[in-house]
C-alpha cells in the first residue's frame, strides 16, 4: 500500500476539497481518502508521496475519442489505405498521448475492424500504455451514410439491430449511432440531415439494454437530437442544433434534454481556436454560444475532445484535452463545474461510475496530481506530476514521437 499526500485533494465532486489530504491506495484500488495522517504512517502502510502544492484529483476523462481515425478512405474499394497493423500502431500512440494529457479514462467512439478492442485489452494486461478504453466499435450508419467506412452500415430496424448485437458480440462496451449525417465523410449525408427514424434509434437502445450498455447518438441536427432523446440514448454527441445555414440554437429542445436528464457532450476541444482563426468566428461562436445556453438551461454537458480528426486542415489531436475544458471556461462554466464534467459526470455518461470518475474508497486508483490549483488555473491541469491508471505510474510527459494524431 501507498500514500499520496498535497496540499489538496479533490474528490471530484464541486465543492469537494481536502486540505493537506491524502489518498490511501493498495494495488489498483482507492482505499481511503480523507486529512494528513487519516491513513496511518509510513510504517504502518508502506510508502508515502509527499507532494506539496500539488493537487490531486481523480483521473480525467475523455468522453468521446477517435483513437483511429481514417481521414482518407478510397470510394472505390472502400478501404483506408492505412493497413490494420499500422492504424493499430497508431491507436497505441495516441492513447500513450491521452495518458500524457493526465486522461484516464476515455470513450473511443468509432473504430474499424475492432481494433479498440484489442487495444483496450492491451492496455488492460499491460502491454501498451493508454488510458480504461470504453470502447464503442463500429458505429452505426446508413450505406454510405457518416462514417460507413468503419463497416456498421444498416437501413432498416432489422439491419440496425444485426450490427448492434455484432458490435455487442464482438465485446463493445456500449453503442454508437450516427443519428444525422456528419461533413466529415464525402459523399454522406450532411450534418443537418437524419440518417434514422426515432424508432430505428430505439431498437439500437433496445439492444444496447439487452447487455446493461448505454447508446451514444451523433446528432447534430434538430430533427436527430429529438429522436435520439426520444429513444432514450445515454448521450447525445455534438448537439450543435446544426442546420444549413448553421448552428440554431434550440431552447425548447435544450428544456426536454435537460428534464430528461440525458447527458450531452458537445465535443469541444484544444483546436476551437486555431480553427475559429483559419475558417471564421461566426460558426464556432454560434457553438459556444449553444453550449453556454444548455449550461443555463440545466442540460448536464460532460467532456470530450472528438480527438482524431482533421477540420479544414486543422488537426485536433489526442493531447490537447485540457485545452477543450477551457473553452467550456469560455461558455462560462467555474472551475469547480469544469473539474465536475471532467470526471464524475463524465464516468457516469458512460457508464463507469460506479468504479472511477471521483476519489472514493473502493474506486479504482485512477489519479492525477498537478503543480499548483486547478481551481484557481484550469492551465494547471497541464502541469502533471503523478498519472495513475488502476494504481499504475504511466507518466508519459516529455515523450514526444513524430506521427500524427490523424490518419
Amino acid at each position: 500500500m501507498r500514500i499520496v499526500r498535497a496540499a489538496r485533494v479533490l474528490t471530484g465532486r464541486r465543492g469537494e476539497v481536502i486540505a493537506d489530504g491524502e489518498v490511501l491506495i493498495d494495488g489498483g484500488r482507492i482505499v481511503s481518502v480523507g486529512p494528513r495522517g487519516s491513513a496511518g504512517e509510513a510504517g504502518e502502510v508502506g510508502e508515502v508521496l509527499e507532494l506539496p502544492e500539488h493537487t490531486v484529483l481523480p483521473g480525467l476523462i475523455d468522453a468521446h475519442v477517435h483513437l483511429g481515425f481514417d481521414a482518407q478512405v478510397d470510394p472505390v474499394t472502400r478501404r483506408s489505405p492505412e493497413s490494420e497493423r499500422h492504424l493499430l500502431l497508431r491507436m497505441a500512440e495516441n492513447a500513450r498521448k491521452l495518458v500524457s494529457a493526465g486522461v484516464t479514462t476515455a470513450r473511443d467512439l468509432g473504430a474499424r475492424d475492432f481494433l479498440d478492442l484489442a487495444l483496450r485489452d492491451a492496455i488492460e494486461e499491460g502491454l501498451a500504455v493508454g488510458p480504461h478504453i470504453v470502447a464503442a466499435t463500429r458505429p452505426i450508419t446508413i450505406t454510405g451514410g457518416h462514417c460507413w467506412y468503419m463497416g456498421g452500415e444498416a437501413d432498416d430496424e432489422a439491419g440496425v439491430r444485426r450490427v448492434a448485437r455484432e458490435n455487442l458480440r464482438a465485446g463493445a462496451d456500449c453503442l454508437k449511432v450516427m443519428a444525422s449525417g456528419g461533413l466529415m465523410t464525402p459523399g454522406a449525408p450532411p450534418s443537418w440531415v437524419p440518417q434514422y427514424t426515432t424508432e430505428q434509434l430505439r431498437a439500437v437502445v433496445e439492444e444496447a439494454a439487452t447487455r446493461g450498455k448505454g447508446v451514444a447518438a451523433h446528432a447534430h441536427a434538430h430533427a436527430a437530437i429529438r429522436s435520439s432523446l426520444e429513444a432514450g440514448v445515454a448521450t447525445i454527441e455534438h448537439c450543435t442544433f446544426f442546420t444549413p445555414s448553421g448552428h440554431r440554437y434550440d431552447a425548447k429542445l435544450a428544456e426536454l434534454i435537460a428534464a430528461a436528464g440525458t447527458y450531452v457532450c458537445p465535443t469541444v476541444h484544444g483546436a476551437f481556436e486555431r480553427i475559429r482563426a483559419a475558417h471564421g468566428q461566426e460558426m464556432l461562436d454560434a457553438w459556444l454560444h449553444g453550449i453556454s445556453s444548455m449550461r443555463e438551461a440545466g442540460v448536464r454537458q460532460i467532456a470530450g475532445t472528438d480527438c482524431g480528426f482533421a477540420a479544414g486542415g486543422v488537426a485536433n489531436p489526442a493531447d490537447l484535452y485540457v485545452g477543450g475544458l477551457e473553452v467550456f471556461a469560455m461558455a462560462g462554466y467555474g472551475n469547480a463545474e469544469i473539474i465536475e464534467l471532467a470526471t464524475v459526470l463524465a464516468a457516469d455518461a458512460c457508464g463507469v461510475g460506479e468504479v472511477t470518475g471521483s476519489l472514493d474508497p473502493g474506486k479504482r486508483a485512477d489519479l492525477i496530481a498537478v503543480a499548483g490549483n486547478p481551481l484557481e488555473r484550469l492551465a494547471d491541469l497541464r502541469d502533471l506530476a503523478l498519472v495513475l491508471v488502476s494504481g499504475r505510474s504511466v507518466g508519459q510527459t516529455g515523450v514526444d514521437t513524430v506521427t500524427a494524431s490523424v490518419g
